[in-house]
């Protein structure tokens, strides 16, 4: 989990906060005194429902940042009733607006309560106590003064831990400095940060591709994975997660100061890690490129691509992030394994693929 530092927002994918809905009011007991009524009847009113506690997926909300700056979240209380029939006042509502793609768990048993992993999606995660019924409401032929009301029912309390995994069309993989940075900032309006030092994104960047007038891409660039990512190592593990919301993978390699075996042996180490964090995402569609080929004389740039890609029995593209050579026909391979995908699922996709 990122913080605050010095008045920079960070990234923030976990929070664990308290929710506590209102108390139902009391019903009332209550008679007429009324003036020139010679016998009053029962008139106290019923109490108020406490508020309820709603989660709301709120598509313009990307970090947790700010539900974790507090840690306990209430409702209001309903009104208590009062004489003349009048009832009490419903509790307000509390809405929390997290980001689309929180998790939601019972904090004690771990049990996964929702997943909003749809904009506007609303979940009621703890309920409002009942309003007690007044001493109207107890009134019968044979019973006309009851002087007996109902309490209101109590409030619900659950402490929550939530958990954030990017919602993106494309994830980007690769070891630090691989150009996963570059390659965002060339192909969308993202500028994530950049530099030659390893574990420069120290937290998951979102951009949208365009690649023509209606076809547009998410891309999620992860940062970069060391070996043991999986087993806690570095800085993988904590972002592993988003990379289970992509439909699709890129994975960029780096060749520079690299021969064909040590390539190849980075290419193993990063579909290890991918495997041994989750085995349905050895079977995600991942689409393999080998970057900053513009560092490398042509002929030896295609002499690696074709060894490389007999190496590892699967196609291999050549890009560089840093030119722009290459970036336009990644983007064309990602988008027919998006459609590939959707077709999968019956012609269902995300709403940025359309």
């Amino acid at each position: 989990m990122l913080i605050e530092v010095l008045g920079v927002a960070h990234f923030v994918d976990e929070s664990k906060i308290k929710v506590v809905s209102g108390k139902g009011g009391n019903g009332c007991v209550s008679f007429r005194r009324e003036k020139y009524v010679s016998h009053g009847g029962p008139n106290g009113g019923d109490g108020g429902r406490g508020g309820h506690v709603v989660l709301v997926a709120d598509p313009q909300i990307t970090t947790l940042l700010d539900i974790g700056r507090q840690f306990l979240y209430q409702a209001g209380n309903g009104q208590h009733g009062m004489g003349r029939d009048r009832s009490g006042k419903s509790g307000k509502d509390l809405r929390l607006r997290l980001p689309v793609g929180t998790l939601v768990r019972d904090a004690e048993t771990n049990e996964l309560l929702a997943d909003l992993d749809q904009p506007h999606l609303e979940l009621e995660i703890a309920r409002g106590g009942r309003g007690g019924r007044g001493n109207h409401a107890f009134a019968t032929a044979v019973h006309q003064v009851p002087r007996e009301a109902e309490s209101g029912g109590p409030a619900e309390e659950r402490e929550l831990h939530l958990e954030l995994k990017l919602m993106a069309d494309v994830g980007l993989l690769g070891f630090p400095n691989a150009g996963k940075s570059t390659f965002l900032s060339a192909v969308s309006a993202a500028h994530p940060k950049i530099a030659d030092y390893p574990f420069t994104t120290l937290a998951p960047q979102l951009g949208i591709s365009e690649i023509d007038d209606v076809r547009r891409l998410v891309i999620a660039d992860i940062p970069g994975l060391i070996e043991g990512a999986s087993d806690g190592v570095g800085l993988g593990l904590e972002f592993l997660r988003h990379v289970e919301r992509t439909r699709v993978l890129i994975h960029l390699l780096d060749p520079f100061e690299r021969d064909l075996e040590a390539l190849v042996a980075d290419f193993r180490v990063i579909r290890k890690e991918l495997a041994g964090y989750s085995a349905t995402l050895a079977d995600r569609p991942i689409i393999t490129a080998i970057n900053k080929v513009d560092l490398l004389p042509p002929d030896e740039a295609q002499e690696l691509l074709g060894a490389f890609s007999a190496a590892i029995d699967e196609p291999v593209l050549g890009l560089s992030a840093a030119t722009g050579q290459g970036t336009r026909g990644l983007l064309e391979r990602c988008w027919e394994a998006l459609r590939a995908s959707a077709d999968e699922l019956d012609g269902t996709g995300s709403g940025e693929t359309g």
